[in-house]
């Protein structure tokens, strides 16, 4: 990670530039450095700040995915394919539903309910 980039970016936050995109930066920045947690944090800052950002819900289902909650990044994609259908962004939407079927097929199935 460009420690002077992630800084820059960063002094961006709670300023009038702050806003979806900056936040997808700013979790991309956290992507490359392996810090999937703090990914997903702005990814959620992303989504909360633009619903429709389809690239934002792809990439907050991939640093769940990453950070061990496979149900919260199954539940981010299904809402990244919705809106990605709504937007008529197909090729966002098609990505999202393989990273589903992988992440289905890789975690337990939840136990019985009582």
């Amino acid at each position: 990670m460009s420690t002077s980039t992630l800084d820059n970016l960063l002094k961006l936050v709670g300023t009038p530039r702050d806003g979806a995109l900056l936040r997808f930066s700013l979790g991309n920045e956290y992507l490359k450095a392996g810090e999937a947690a703090l990914a997903a944090a702005q990814f959620h800052a992303a989504v909360e700040k633009d619903p429709k950002f389809s690239a934002a819900w792809k990439l907050l289902g991939k640093s769940l995915a990453e950070a061990g909650q496979a149900g919260e990044a199954l539940a981010a994609y299904r809402e990244g394919i919705a809106v990605a259908e709504a937007r008529g962004d197909l090729q966002a939407a098609k990505e999202m539903k393989v990273f589903v079927r992988r992440l289905e097929r890789e975690s337990p199935p939840p136990p019985p309910a009582d």
